[in-house]
């Protein structure tokens, strides 16, 4: 199918790109923002190894069969699944998985962007010295102040979400692979500067590195282990319609299973770089690592306040947190952008308004979730918490459950051995083994604990 067809929106124009991108995808708030908190939640180094196996043996296989269904279709997620279900002679109403995808994606950009702004506006503060000498008392008051103002996290909201689209309405070549070649080499650099301010600290090996990379297995609980399994799963952008519209741009002469490989593995190394900056960060200024969602926004800005180099330093990290967020964020409005292209017979820029402006509205249930409508509960959970629920705890893990069923057992196996084109036999006979009976039985696990029955 993918010898003759291309999609309309264009082509990734190497190899390269494509791995900017979908690492682009995958680095996000949850590499930076949430690996270094959960890896201190749960005893460091044994919480890194366990995490490390979910990536090659639940993450990597996943990842594979996304990008494989988009490049074969070369459509956005929804016509993918109709394409493809019709091709396997399977059931028509697979086509859901695609909406499934594209409607999480969504869904998570609306918060995601609110959180984002959140990031953009510590970089001001960041700049205008709100953190020097500033203790834990004075932080959590610039923190409270802030989430109970509307007309703040308005204002940073919007700012994040117009220049997501304005990146998103360019298109492929000169939109999307313009911005990740920008991002991600800058983002590396900015991670490698607060490693090496973190290596300047006395206790960096003693405290930091060995509490990421000593394992102490008495520390890790059987939540700890899920809850691997889970971050390893989401970080890699699987589920959501992402990773299979950036393999739909994919050339045919690139092979899949090296290129996720180097994404996964880059992904990861850039998780653990941000442990190896951010816990002798911690530990050095006398700080909790199991400080949970507040280690960035109120438990970081006391380190930054209250040590040589800080000022530079806190607004070098939280422009980086801004850049791995925006890189994420075009590969969440994608999917819907090309749907409504392909299916409604809109320009890029008439898809990219309303796209744009449906997932900014829909933010404000959000923003509105920390001040006015705090009190607001649906089955006890703020509009926030529904939605984070909603997304990361059930459609994300029912999509890459579903990935993985329809590439291991639905589609011909000559189809998916000819997109994969794995150097041997063996190679493609292990990917089948993890595909059909490791990934799906591991993601229903996850799927299992997050429901609360395990």
């Amino acid at each position: 199918m993918t010898d003759t067809k291309k999609s309309i929106h264009g082509e990734w124009s190497s190899r390269f790109a494509f791995i900017l991108a979908a690492t682009g995808s995958a680095v996000g708030l949850g590499n930076i923002w949430k690996f270094p908190y959960i890896t201190g939640e749960n005893g460091g180094g044994a919480f890194v190894i366990v995490y490390l196996l979910c990536v090659l043996l639940i993450g990597v296989p996943i990842m594979m069969a996304e990008t494989m269904l988009g490049r074969r279709s070369r459509q956005n997620p929804i016509n993918t699944m109709i394409t493809l279900a019709d091709e396997a002679g399977a059931d028509k109403n697979w086509h859901y998985l695609g909406w499934m995808g594209l409607i999480a994606g969504f869904l998570i950009l609306s918060y995601y962007s609110v959180i984002a702004g959140w990031a953009s506006a510590y970089v001001l503060k960041a700049l205008t010295g709100s953190f020097f000498g500033a203790d834990a008392i004075t932080i959590k008051a610039l923190f409270d102040d802030f989430m109970a103002s509307p007309m703040q996290l308005a204002f940073w909201h919007s700012l994040f979400m117009l220049a997501t689209m304005l990146v998103v309405v360019r298109g492929v070549n000169t939109g999307l692979e313009k911005a990740v070649r920008f991002l991600m080499p800058s983002l590396f650099i900015l991670l490698i500067l607060m490693v090496a301010y973190a290596m300047t600290f006395d206790d960096y090996y003693d405290r930091g590195i060995k509490f990421l990379f000593t394992p102490d297995f008495s520390k890790l609980t059987g939540n700890g282990v899920l809850t691997a399994m889970g971050h390893a799963f989401f970080t890699l952008s699987l589920g959501m319609g992402a990773i299979m519209i950036y393999g739909s741009y994919l050339p045919k002469n690139v092979s899949i299973a090296k290129t996720v490989y180097l994404i996964a593995g880059t992904d990861t190394v850039v998780a653990l770089l941000a442990g190896i900056a951010i816990f002798p960060i911690v530990f050095a200024a006398g700080l909790e690592p199991a400080a949970g969602p507040g280690l960035i926004f109120q438990t970081l800005p006391i380190a930054f306040g209250n040590m040589t180099g800080g000022w530079l330093f806190g607004i070098l990290f939280f422009v980086m947190l801004v850049f791995a967020a925006l890189s994420s964020s075009i590969s969440l409005i994608e999917p819907a952008v090309a749907w409504l292209v392909e299916n409604k017979d809109m320009s890029r820029k008439q898809a990219c308004i309303w796209s744009g402006s449906i997932t900014w509205l829909l933010g404000f249930g959000t923003i509105f979730s920390f001040n006015l409508w705090s009190e607001f509960k649906i089955f006890d959970k703020t509009v926030f918490q529904l939605l984070d629920y909603l997304t990361a705890n059930l459609m994300l893990p029912i999509g890459g459950f579903c990935i993985a069923v329809f590439a291991g057992w639905i589609m011909k196996q000559q189809h998916t051995e000819h997109e994969l084109d794995m150097p041997n036999a063996l190679s493609y006979q292990i990917w089948q083994i993890l595909i059909r009976y490791v990934a799906p039985s591991a993601v229903f696990l996850v799927f299992l604990h997050v429901v609360g029955v395990l």
